[in-house]
């Protein structure tokens, strides 16, 4: 397995696909996809897990992180989370965050992310605010 940079457009079959299949694959972009740094997790050249996050300053914001279906649960996605924390460490992030599926905040809270805040709703999805400082 390895990652590396990938374009917005290619995000979007593996988004589509695992977050939001019910809905049109345009749901699943995000205004600000053009200034985001997106990432990808490839085994045998074929894409199977893709996150984009979104710097501001000493900030960084995880959104549309997604494994295909029949690579979950094989550390694909523990994986990109340690890399895309590296590599926000090294360009002087100190604060990452994230609107987490109530489902994932088990996960995140393996690389230090709390919870911040109620509960809410997106598209009937409950959600929490998930956040961590990252020395």
């Amino acid at each position: 397995m390895h990652i590396r940079l990938i374009t917005p457009e290619e995000t979007l079959p593996i988004r589509h696909s695992v977050l939001w299949p019910a809905k049109p694959i345009e749901f699943c972009q995000v205004k600000e996809d053009n200034s985001g740094i997106h990432f990808g997790a490839f085994e045998n050249d074929s894409l199977v897990c893709v996150a984009s996050v979104f710097i501001t300053g000493t900030r960084a914001r995880l959104r549309k992180f997604a494994t295909l279906h029949e690579h979950q649960g094989n550390g694909i996605g523990t994986q990109v989370i340690e890399h895309i924390i590296e590599y926000l460490k090294r360009h002087g992030v100190t604060y990452f965050w994230c609107d987490a599926r109530e489902s994932a905040q088990d996960f995140y809270a393996r690389f230090g992310m709390q919870k911040q805040g109620e509960r809410f709703f997106k598209s009937d999805e409950p959600y929490f605010k998930m956040s961590v400082e990252l020395n």
